[in-house]
This record gives structure tokens, sequence and C-alpha cells, in this order.
């Protein structure tokens, strides 16, 4: 049984029985009238007066009710149109059966019999006034019931389409919450008007990191020669897909994607609002989240060269700073951070060596003591910024010192091999700077995968 079907049917066993209830009742005084029920002729008479005077005698009916037929029929059969809820179908179907029923009693009634003269001119009236007044019925019936239908129609349409507007309304949120970070796509989620102007934040330690693939370009355009540009750009997109869902994780939930430009993925953390738990972490922690991720990133890469037989290499640089974030664009809106401290994090990517994480003198003084192993490369020049000291960051230790290894790096051999890594020797740091951040002579950090073992600078 299909959902309300017992309410149906429940309510049309009510319709039926309380409409031949009535029925029954109304047509009552009318079966007394039947021809078993006539036990002599009448002895009165009806007279009848005409304009002139003149009377003529008529015998009476053998039953006085029989002049209330038409009504007993009418009164039983106009509840059909009370019950509204119910299907024209049976309607129709007891109220045939009643105009029959109706038919039969007044034909074996004295009405027809004893009929005659005037009256009997007239006999077939209540039969014809019943059948005009049950097609009235039916008709009524059959104009409630499309009605109703209609109803049901335009009302499961109207929820469809509600549904299908929360849906897009759900989609629409979606992308909003993917273009932007969660706490400014609920600034503009807000009904305030004022929340369509411009919307920027300022920001006194932010964590930025660029991460780019060098070696990418030359693979599209081998590919691209080959009309294959179409399968390096669904790489491409693998690999930042695969980024995304690392970030995904909840040990990064305070990192927040920025854009990727070409093969350069921009990620930042302490963008976050300060509350609750968040407000508690230093600028040290949300550094040290960052290169976590940085680091992680190149076992996500490795994975994928060992899947598809390439030999991409990550080169990534972090800074810290100010910024200021802001949304920019009407149509398509853009979450974005500015200033000085981004255009550094650019530089340590784009100076920076194939398969090592370069970051600047800040970031090795703030995370210095959280077990991470640095290896001082010396000066470097920037651009806008002249000579700037800058540190690789080789891995990070556990707690005991014991080497924390790089998934990558236990499955690769040759250039990306331990051998190749332990050979290296890092560069001595200038007389006066900082070490290896305090960490023991002996202990070796976790390496990264790089490609370009004796060309440090």
């Amino acid at each position: 049984c299909f959902p309300g079907c017992l309410t149906i049917q429940i309510r049309t066993v009510l319709c039926i029985f309380i409409v031949v209830l009535i029925y029954s009742v109304a047509q009552g005084c009318v079966v007394g009238c039947l021809p078993w029920a006539w036990t002599s002729k009448p002895n009165s008479s009806l007279v009848i007066l005409s304009s002139r005077g003149q009377r003529t005698a008529l015998p009476a009916l053998p039953c006085e009710s029989v002049h209330h037929a038409l009504i007993c029929c009418l009164v039983g059969t106009l509840p059909l149109a009370i019950f509204l809820r119910v299907s024209s179908l049976p309607k129709m179907i007891l109220l045939s059966g009643l105009t029959t029923s109706y038919i039969l009693v007044l034909e074996l009634s004295g009405y027809t019999r004893a009929g005659s003269g005037a009256v009997s001119g007239r006999s077939y009236e209540p039969i014809v006034a019943i059948l005009l007044f049950s097609c009235a019925l039916a008709l009524h019936a059959r104009q409630v019931d499309i009605r109703l239908r209609l109803d049901y129609l335009w009302a499961a349409q109207a929820e469809e389409e509600r549904e299908d507007m929360e849906r897009v309304k759900l989609d629409n949120r979606r992308i909003l919450f993917n273009l932007l970070p969660a706490h400014v796509a609920q600034h503009f989620l807000m009904s305030n008007p004022r929340n369509m102007d411009l919307y920027y934040q300022s920001y006194s330690q932010v964590g930025v990191m660029f991460a780019s693939i060098p070696n990418f370009n030359d693979f599209y355009i081998e590919l691209d020669g080959n009309n294959m540009g179409v399968e390096c750009l669904r790489l491409l997109n693998e690999i930042i897909a695969d980024f995304d869902e690392l970030m995904e994780k909840d040990f990064y939930k305070d990192l927040e994607k920025i854009k990727t430009i070409g093969s350069t993925y921009m990620a930042a953390v302490g963008l976050a609002p300060a509350s609750g738990a968040k407000a508690k972490k230093s600028i040290s922690s949300h550094l040290s989240t960052l290169a976590d991720f940085a680091i992680e990133m190149f076992d996500v890469l490795d994975e994928i060269n060992y899947q598809s037989y390439n030999d991409f290499v990550l080169r990534v640089g972090i800074n810290v700073g100010p910024v200021v974030a802001g949304v920019i664009g009407a149509r398509r809106p853009q979450y974005d951070i500015w200033g000085n401290t981004v255009n550094v994090a650019s530089r340590m990517d784009s100076t920076g060596v194939q398969g090592r994480i370069q970051v600047t003198e800040e970031v090795h003084r703030l995370l210095r003591r959280c077990s991470y192993h640095f290896v001082c490369r010396g000066k470097v020049s920037v651009k806008g910024k002249g000579e700037m000291l800058t540190y690789f960051l080789e891995g990070r230790t556990d707690g005991n010192g014991s080497h924390l290894r790089s998934l990558g790096l236990e499955r690769k051999m040759g250039p990306y091999g331990r051998a190749g890594l332990q050979g290296r020797r890092p560069p001595v740091c200038p007389t006066g700077l900082p070490g290896r951040a305090g960490l023991p002579s002996h202990s070796a950090g976790q390496y990264l995968p790089s490609t370009t073992a004796g060309k440090e600078a």
C-alpha cells in the first residue's frame, strides 16, 4: 500500500456509509408507498378548481409521502458533495446506485399508478429532475477531483522546485566556501547590506608558502609537441588535487589555500580569526604546521612520480610577516593576500633550489626550537631586498633526536635516494651567524629529495 492509501480507504468507506445512511432515512417514508402496502382503494379524492369555477375530482394518491420522494432523494444524494477528499469514481458509482434505487422506488410506488389527468402528464418530471441533479453532482465531483489532482501536482512541483532551489543554494554555498575562507564566506552570507562593501583585514604575523614544480614546463612542452597537452594538464590537476586533499587533514585545518598559478601552489597560515582554541596558538605553532605541510608535499609528489613514472621536483619558499588579506572582484570574487611578506616568500621559491625548502631568517628564528633541522645557505640576492640570509629546512626530528625520513626517500633510489642525500655535506654558516638551530652536530633530520645536489649556492 502506498503512503496515505489507508487514510483514503477509510475516508471512502466513511463517505459511503454516511451517504447510504442519510439516503435510507430520507427514503424510508417512501418505501411505505410500495404496491404491497396498499390495503384498499382510496376513498378520498382530490378536487381541482379551474379558472372558470369548474370542479374536477381526482382520486387521491394511496400514499401522501409520495409527494416528498423527490425531496427525499435530493436530501439523500446531496451529502456526496460534502466529501471533497473522496475520489470522483466511488462518488459516481454510489450516485448511480442511489439514482437507480430512487427510480425503482418511484416506479413501484403509487405516484405513477394513482396519477391521472393532469397528474399523469407530469409523472416523469421527478425522474428527469433527479437525473439532472445526479449529472450536476457527478460534474461537481469530477471538477473537485480534477482541482485536487492539480493542487497535488502543483504542490509536488513546488516542493520539487523548492528542493532544487535548496540544492542550488547548497551548491552555491559550497562553491563560495571553496573560493573563500570559511570566515570570509560567512561574512558575505550575512544579510547585512554593508557586507557587500570591500572586505579587507590586516594581520601582523602570517606564514606564507610558495611551492612550485620548476621542471613541469619542460614536461608540458615535450608532451604538447606530441599532441598530449591535455594529458599533461590532467596530471597537473591530479597533483594540485592531491595537495588540496592533503590540506583537508585535521592537522592542517589552520592552513588556507590562496591560489594556484600554473604549477605554483600558494598557501598561508594564520589568517583564521583568533577565537577559542585558535587564539592560544602562537605564530611558531602556525609556522610548524606550514612546515610540516611543505614536508609532506614532497611525499605526495613522490607518490605521483612513482605511479606516473615521472621525475617532478618540488621547490618551496616560506616567509613570515604582516600581510593584508581581502576579496577583490564582484562577479568572480577572489581571496588574496598582499604585502612585502608575500613578495619575499615568492622570492624564496624562485631563488631556491629544486628539492629543497628555503626559508627566511625570521622563519628560522621562530622554528629553531621546534626540532627542525636547518642548514644555512648563506646570503642570496633577492630582487628588491638586496642580500638576504636564508636557510634550507631539511626536515624534522622527533623529541629523542631520531631520524624521521620521508616516505618518498624510502621508495626512491638514484639521485633521490638516501645514499645521495646522506653523502651531501651542508654548507657552513658564516662567522657570527646561527648554526643548526641548536641541534647536535650528529643529528640528521628528515632530508628532502633533490635533483640539484652539488648545485647549492
